[in-house]
């Protein structure tokens, strides 16, 4: 059992996707304004609704998860913390957004997608870990529906798919806007990339860069933020 800010807790099920660093880098890089709906794709366990909703008290998150165990267990955390009214699950595959959710009326978007590639090789290797149900195009596209215009998609992703994932989005009408380069230590290699797409957006993106630790290996202020401590 997790414990989140505001004494929100997370249970995760054995084999589906843990709480991770990539997840608490997300929460503390999504902006929201008041009153915000978000769908989060790709939810797992209900890990980014639940931080989101510990973060802003006024946000309504509703997740998409094709794996039913982690859609059993989202619910099992929804109704553990008394979020009834403000986290939902829905278990289905993203790609069918367009059928299942209304155009534009979501706010925001977030995910923290599967990064490996699917295939032969890759079936002993959890659902929530592959892409092959959750492909870069599919994930824009779905966003893209989803998001009102002007309304934002946040996702954490590799280093090694940003100009994948940059061609999709303006593919899908979606422009970069704000890219955060996250190392674990200064000096080393780029890590992840959080990434900050706008419906209808204008040229132009802001790049930042973040460490998780400093040189005497203690935590920095954004490792403190993501995990409130």
């Amino acid at each position: 059992m997790e414990t989140l800010q505001n004494g929100i807790t997370l249970d995760i099920a054995p084999g589906t996707f843990p709480l991770s660093t990539d997840s608490m880098l997300l929460g503390r890089f999504v902006t929201l304004k008041r009153n915000a709906r978000v769908l989060d794709l790709g939810s797992g366990c209900g890990t980014l609704g639940a931080i989101l909703c510990a973060k802003d008290e006024t946000c309504v998150v509703t997740g998409m998860e094709i794996d039913p165990t982690a859609h059993d267990c989202a619910l099992e955390n929804i109704d553990r913390n008394d979020l009834q009214s403000r986290l939902f699950s829905i278990c289905a595959d993203i790609r069918d957004a367009d059928r299942l959710l209304s155009a534009g009326s979501f706010d925001a978007c977030v995910s923290n997608p599967p990064y490996y590639r699917g295939g032969p090789q890759s079936k002993q290797t959890p659902t929530a870990r592959r892409n092959d149900l959750c492909q870069t195009q599919d994930l824009f596209a779905a966003a893209a529906w989803a998001l009102r215009w002007g309304g934002d998609f946040f996702l954490v992703h590799k280093p090694e798919y940003l100009g994948q994932l940059c061609g999709c989005a303006v593919q899908n009408g979606l422009e970069p806007k704000k890219l955060c380069l996250v190392r674990h230590h200064p000096g080393k290699e780029v890590s992840l990339i959080l990434l900050q797409c706008r419906k209808g957006g204008k040229p132009g993106l802001k790049i930042e860069e973040i460490s998780l630790f400093d040189e005497t290996l203690s935590p920095t202020k954004a490792y403190r933020e993501a995990y409130h401590l």
